[in-house]
């Protein structure tokens, strides 16, 4: 059996829909988005509050007063590929208020493999595929030239998550 619920996020920002298998959180995207549509289309979900749930409201209410959470909910990623698994490790190591590129991404990968050049087309397929947004920073990740670019959780959501964490956007 797998499970919804919906995180009703501050003025300016979609709310937040979250899944778990019962145990761990499966996803996490903004209402409104093409990967919750997806996930809707793919299965049944219960709308039930389990204590991941709470953990992860308890996060979130942490992240949108401004603070830096200080834990992580326990979650869950199915279907990932170790190059995904690469980029998803990757931004979660962008710090809070910190932004990366693609690009620069594309380079940390490619030097820890051994490859001379990474895609960051591949890079940004990647980190679209996020499941856990949010609490897996996919809106840290910026273009080249410093602009935003595409966010499944839609670019004014990926807008108003930089500013809350004071990062000036283009």
């Amino acid at each position: 059996m797998y499970f919804e619920w919906e995180y009703c996020t501050p003025e300016g920002f979609d709310n937040l829909v979250m899944f778990s298998d019962g145990h761990y959180l499966t996803g996490v995207y903004f209402e409104y988005s093409k990967g919750l549509s997806l996930i809707r289309n793919n299965g049944s979900y219960t709308k039930q509050l389990l204590p991941i749930f709470n953990s992860t409201m308890q996060w979130f209410d942490c992240y949108f007063n401004g603070e830096i959470p200080t834990f992580t909910p326990a979650y869950t990623l199915n279907n990932v590929t170790p190059f995904r698994k690469q980029v998803l490790n990757a931004m979660s190591n962008i710090s809070y208020g910190h932004t990366a590129t693609y690009g620069s991404i594309a380079r940390h990968i490619a030097e820890i493999n051994g490859l001379r050049k990474m895609s960051a087309q591949a890079v940004g397929g990647a980190v679209g595929w996020n499941p856990i947004c949010v609490i897996i920073p996919c809106h840290r990740v910026i273009g080249s030239d410093g602009r935003l670019t595409g966010y499944g959780g839609g670019i004014k959501n990926k807008k108003a998550l930089l500013s809350l964490e004071g990062v000036r956007c283009f």
